[in-house]
């Protein structure tokens, strides 16, 4: 069973223009960020897991598509589970808390969307944690 965590923020917006906040996103243990900026709406970047790495996912303009599969219990994780689905729109503010022992998949749903992904790795740490799957491995929308 997949259970990521929403942490919503919220928006003020007053004359002298527009904040979003996140007031109960706890970053003590994150140790690196990084911006992805895809060239097109048609790249789907994925699948990728992690066994002990815990990601968050937040899109601070456009919109994304995230889809996550859980890859805790097999090495070879099955085609038949049924991956989790969710949007990231840059006009709702949300960080996606992804634990570890899931993959997940993104695409872009807008032209010049931006995903910040956050960490709890080094990218050395990472890459000794880095399981990759085929984008045809499980069937989902995106």
């Amino acid at each position: 069973m997949i259970q990521t965590i929403p942490i919503e923020g919220t928006t003020f917006t007053d004359v002298r223009g527009e904040i979003k906040f996140f007031n109960t996103f706890d970053m003590k243990g994150i140790v690196r960020f990084y911006e992805i900026s895809p060239s097109s709406t048609e790249i789907i970047r994925g699948w990728q897991g992690h066994k002990k790495e815990k990601k968050w996912f937040y899109c601070p303009i456009g919109a994304f598509v995230v889809n996550i599969v859980s890859i805790s219990d097999n090495k070879v994780p099955g085609s038949k589970l049924q991956p989790k689905r969710i949007v990231l729109d840059a006009r709702t503010p949300l960080i996606l808390e992804v634990p570890q022992g899931n993959a997940t998949g993104f695409k872009a749903l807008r032209e010049d969307s931006k995903l910040i992904v956050f960490s709890n790795f080094t990218l050395e740490e990472s890459k000794n944690d880095d399981f990759r799957y085929p984008l045809e491995t499980w069937n989902v929308q995106w």
